[in-house]
């Protein structure tokens, strides 16, 4: 394989057409192979997202450098890719609703999921010409046997590529400063020190008040525990602790499996997609809340997820409960943890039966499966020995509606943020500062938000201590001011208002459209009498 040739966008086209897996790193061309499709300690759709594009910014960011230093080694060539002459991307296939399946003999082929569904003429600024959503693939079986250019071809985008290359290259300048600042070495003992006493504080009250029968407290500082060590959980998963993959992932299965009862592994799977496509309606799992929740009036289309492979129908139980989601946010939000037990589950017994596991991914499922069974013998001993049903089911709901504000602080940052689809020509800063907001909070209680806060330069640098991103977004505002890109951010009572108004107006687009539908549907039915009494 010549790994000097200089492949033109023709020929990477007609081969994506064919079914490999190129991704463009710096002025390189990879191929991935699909057994590290597979096996991508990421997810395949880490991958199968960049596919034609530049994603040179998104590799380096989530990657540790001795990983990098290997990555060339699925080079198949060269394209030319530089500020000046930046790579012009094409719309990944599994964003047109294209992805490839294995037949009874283990021959690949195109399968079409989904149907793409684009603006076009009717574009406006809430839905460019640019987006392409999907919607179910409800119709017979089709003649095509696969993507075509036209398939793969992004629609006109309103970004300057040249204006988004800049906004890169400073980005790469930006990520150097922060890693010479030693912004990316782990603060173990003044970080999580302080963390780690505030841990063995709420298990040992939990603990005592369980002891002396009082079972409400006991639940309660459970409850704090399971949401401070979320936390370092996340951390963790992104590998910005120790940095080194098995033993992250080791202390997150003890603290998540064990001792939260949640897959540490199916938060991961989820997550990277939630920060490659931050707040895509189609693709971005985090914001994929049918029937209960919809911050887009784009939700209303029964989109189609490629994360959970299904329709999001909006059917008229949905459209029932978002009518509503504004004065029930809080309520179901109380009952969040619930849905991440669900999620974990049915991820690990997909799992179960799915041989192409990620690196690592069999010791770290079976563990995972044995930390769970520990998690459920001992907090349904603790639910038994309460002394009746109406203490477990008290105990139980105190604990788990207790962490419960971290769902509400999470989804601070993005619910009330654009969930535009720009096209694959935006730039990896620019779609996360455009999607992503921080909430200010005072340095003393940044501890209650896990310093998550600062959720625009998590999403930036995903790797970068929890503890360092204080400092380190002090450099992101300046690159921001000097890029004349907005850094959002606002207090947590007003993204509280944010998030509520966004809800609200979809809500009331809801019952709008009801209103439009009933009014059409009486239209149509006085037409119909007025053309039988004719008729007569």
């Amino acid at each position: 394989m010549d790994k000097h040739r200089l492949w033109s966008r023709d020929a990477v086209a007609a081969a994506i057409l064919d079914g490999d897996t190129l991704i463009v790193f710096r002025d390189h061309l990879l191929k991935i192979p699909d057994k590290w499709l597979n096996a991508h300690p990421g997810g395949n759709l880490a991958l199968l997202h960049f596919v034609g594009r530049d994603a040179t910014d998104e590799v380096e960011a989530y990657h540790l450098d001795d990983t990098l230093k290997l990555v060339p080694r699925y080079s198949v060539g060269r394209v030319v890719n530089s500020t000046e002459h930046p790579w012009k991307p094409f719309l990944p296939p599994i964003m047109a609703g294209w992805v490839r399946k294995r037949d009874a003999q283990g021959n690949p082929y195109w399968f079409r999921e989904a149907h793409e569904h684009r603006p076009r003429n009717n574009a406006t600024s809430s839905s460019p010409a640019s987006e392409v959503l999907l919607v179910p693939n409800n119709s017979s079986p089709s003649p095509e046997k696969g993507p075509t250019l036209a398939t793969i071809t992004p629609p006109a985008s309103d970004l300057s590529p040249a204006v988004q290359a800049r906004h890169s290259k400073a980005y790469k300048e930006l990520h150097k400063r922060i890693t010479e600042a030693g912004l990316y070495s782990t603060r173990y003992i003044t970080g999580y020190g302080p963390e780690i006493l505030r841990y063995t504080f709420f298990a040992c009250a939990s603990v005592y008040a369980y002891w002396h029968q009082w079972f409400k407290t006991s639940a309660l500082f459970l409850g704090l525990l399971w949401h401070q060590l979320v936390f370092s959980a996340h951390d963790l998963g992104h590998m910005g602790v120790t940095h080194n993959w098995a033993i992250d992932r080791i202390i997150a299965i003890i603290i998540a499996d064990f001792i939260g009862g949640l897959s540490i592994g199916w938060w991961v799977n989820n997550h990277n997609v939630h920060h490659l496509v931050t707040n895509h309606p189609t693709h971005d799992p985090d914001i994929q809340h049918i029937p209960f929740f919809a911050i887009s009036t784009n939700f209303f289309s029964s989109l189609w997820s490629s994360y959970y492979k299904r329709t999001m129908v909006f059917d008229r139980f949905a459209k029932f409960l978002i009518s509503m989601q504004h004065k029930l946010y809080y309520i179901i939000m109380a009952f969040a943890r619930f849905n991440l037990y669900a999620n974990s589950y049915i991820f690990l017994y997909q799992k179960a039966f799915d041989t192409r596991r990620a690196r690592g991914g069999t010791w770290a499922f079976r563990l995972e499966i044995v930390g769970l069974i520990f998690f459920w013998n001992w907090y349904l001993r603790v639910l038994y020995n309460t002394g009746s049903w109406q203490n477990a089911i008290v105990y139980l709901l105190i604990s788990n509606i207790v962490p419960s504000p971290l769902h509400v602080q999470i989804v601070l940052s993005h619910f009330s943020m654009s969930t535009t689809d720009l096209g694959p020509t935006e730039s990896f800063p620019h779609r996360q500062l455009r999607t992503t907001s921080d909430v200010i909070c005072p340095e003393s209680l940044a501890f209650i938000h896990g310093g998550l806060h600062l959720q625009v330069t998590h999403h930036l640098f995903p790797r970068l201590p929890r503890h360092n991103l204080r400092q380190a977004s002090l450099l992101v505002k300046e690159y921001c001011e000097e890029q004349g890109l907005a850094y959002n951010e606002f207090g947590f009572i007003e993204g509280n208002k944010d998030v509520l108004g966004v809800l609200r107006n979809v809500a009331e687009q809801v019952k709008i459209v009801g209103k439009v539908a009933k009014a059409e549907v009486v239209e149509a039915v006085e037409k119909s009498i007025d053309g039988m009494v004719k008729e007569n």
